[in-house]
């Protein structure tokens, strides 16, 4: 099955890459937030997935998504729900330049 084309965000690499891997320092969270975003424009939906699959899916460590997962939160780059406690999150990437 043909994989469906996506236009990647000039954004993201025009000035996303800078600021999370230079001014931020966090190349990790660069690289969560790019699989994330590709993930959700194949599925055209929220990416319900758990930290253990997101480092295998990245090739990061279980701790780096984790934190690149909390610091992507705190920026606002990423939301997550929970059905309950212990449910695997589902992740939506947010856009906020796209913010009028």
């Amino acid at each position: 099955m043909p994989h469906a084309q996506t236009k990647l965000d000039d954004y993201i690499l025009d000035t996303l890459l800078r600021d999370l891997v230079g001014h931020d320092h966090k190349p990790a969270a660069f690289l969560v937030y790019l699989w994330l975003a590709g993930e959700q424009a194949r599925r055209k939906s929220a990416v319900a997935i758990s930290y253990q699959e997101l480092a295998e899916n990245t090739g990061l460590s279980r701790s780096s998504t984790q934190a690149s997962v909390r610091w992507l939160l705190r920026r606002k780059l990423l939301t997550a729900t929970k059905a309950n406690a212990t449910a695997v999150p589902a992740y939506i990437v947010q856009y906020p330049w796209r913010r009028a």
